[in-house]
């Protein structure tokens, strides 16, 4: 007996272990489309329903091997990243939807480079609107492709941490992995000339 094709979006599922906790890659045919982490499988969830619809969720292994060449390049290029080749996750395609300001928002994380960090306030301003900082950070909080579209680079202005949907020991730990000095962002420099990692000016 034949089975109709699914009428919504089929979506791909895989799972990389990491010293945070498993992630939870989710891919459509030509992107990345979902990161986030095991525990927080709602959240994941809820935001591909309210993007997608009604959707079907295929879940592969690498150790099976049929995953897809995108699949098997987002897990490689997030491993490498994982273990310390913090640009290797540059070329992931990533779409994550939303609307247009969301969507401006979230692909302009990805000028912040690693081991620097930059305040909701100098986003905003990037972004030419210093008056949407509560709008960049509802957005931030709501990207729901972490670490490859890196919210985790974003902080307060006075050098906290503030919030990430994945849990700020989450966001503590990518950012000393990407080599930022957490305790110097709450520190003034005593040279004017110095180049700190805070990009808040």
């Amino acid at each position: 007996m034949m089975h109709a094709p699914y009428p919504g979006q089929t979506l791909r599922l895989t799972k990389v272990s990491s010293a945070i906790g498993t992630i939870l890659l989710v891919t459509d045919q030509e992107a990345l489309v979902s990161l986030d982490y095991e525990g927080y499988e709602h959240r994941m969830m809820r935001l591909l329903t309210k993007r997608y619809g009604p959707f079907e969720l295929v879940e592969t292994s690498p150790n099976q091997h049929d995953c897809s060449t995108l699949e098997t390049d987002v897990i490689n290029r997030i491993e490498a990243y994982l273990n310390g080749d913090l640009a290797a996750i540059d070329p992931i395609p990533a779409n994550p939807g939303g609307t247009a300001f969301q969507a401006q928002v979230w692909h302009a994380l990805r000028s912040i480079p690693a081991g620097s960090v930059m305040s909701y306030g100098a986003l905003a301003r990037k972004l030419g609107n210093a008056a949407a900082v509560r709008a960049v950070g509802t957005t931030n909080s709501l990207n729901p492709i972490s670490i490859v579209l890196p919210c985790h680079r974003v902080i307060g202005a006075n050098g906290n941490l503030t919030g990430y949907a994945g849990g700020l020991e989450r966001k503590r730990w990518l950012l000393n992995h990407e080599g930022v000095n957490l305790a110097a962002l709450k520190q003034p420099s005593n040279n004017p000339g110095q180049q700190l990692s805070l990009l808040d000016i």
